[in-house]
């Protein structure tokens, strides 16, 4: 009898201790399987938004800045945000401006009020505005040293069908010639109109290739069917 029970407690005692040790082990590797398991959550698909491009001359961009930006509480009850304003690489009196626009029929009835009409007049405004109202479909917004852009406007016959041969070309083509895709976008009223920015590492070669007849030859082949209209300039906020 005391064998037996030397015998069971020696077995009761092995049991024990597996029993405890046993789950510690698979617990342990439970939370290794989680953790490797474990994915980082994605970032929110992109969202389509609108903004409005003014661009125009000034007479003096210095004068003109202080008036522009007194008017920023009236841009702003129209629910325009100002998000970039930039000056042109050749002539510095060249103004674009874009915002961010929350209602595109109140910022239409704020580009045609009598208010803004003088504001501009008293800020030296020397020439008719172009005003664009677009849908940003492509928008790369990460930090990039270099503050030189160019936007390019131009109609196309077929937006998808331009759009395949845009996407073929590339975005490494692009960049060596100094052009880094930042943004692609949409007329509101006419959808065929597009919009192009880009960030320019290098003037002159973006310069050689605005005007290549290779870039014609594409643009052709991609159903451009209007001069584009070509815009340098450097962002000063």
């Amino acid at each position: 009898m005391k064998q037996i029970s030397a015998f069971l407690s020696a077995f009761l005692l092995v049991t024990f201790v597996s029993c405890n040790n046993e789950p510690v082990k698979e617990e342990t590797k439970l939370a290794t399987d989680t953790t490797a398991t474990t994915k980082a959550p994605e970032p929110p698909a992109f969202q389509p938004y609108n903004i409005t491009i003014v661009q125009h001359k000034v007479k003096d961009f210095d004068k003109w800045l202080p008036l522009y930006e007194s008017h920023d509480s009236a841009r702003k009850a129209s629910g325009l945000i100002e998000i970039a304003l930039g000056r042109g690489l050749d002539n510095n009196n060249e103004v674009t401006v874009s915002f961010k626009t929350e209602d595109v029929q109140k910022a239409k009835d704020f580009t045609k009020s009598p208010d803004l009409k003088a504001a501009m007049q008293k800020g030296g405004v020397t020439s008719p505005s172009t005003i664009s109202f677009i849908k940003v479909v492509r928008d790369d917004n990460n930090l990039i040293e270099t503050k030189d852009r160019l936007l390019v406007a131009h109609h196309v016959k077929d937006y998808d069908a331009w759009l395949k041969v845009y996407d073929s070309e590339g975005k490494e083509t692009r960049a060596a010639s100094g052009l880094i895709d930042r943004g692609l976008a949409r007329g509101v009223d006419d959808p065929n109109m597009v919009y192009v920015l880009f960030a320019v590492t290098d003037i002159a070669k973006a310069k050689a290739r605005t005007s290549s007849s290779e870039l014609k030859k594409l643009m052709i082949d991609a159903g451009v069917d209007g001069p584009p209209a070509i815009s340098f300039y450097k962002l000063v906020k």
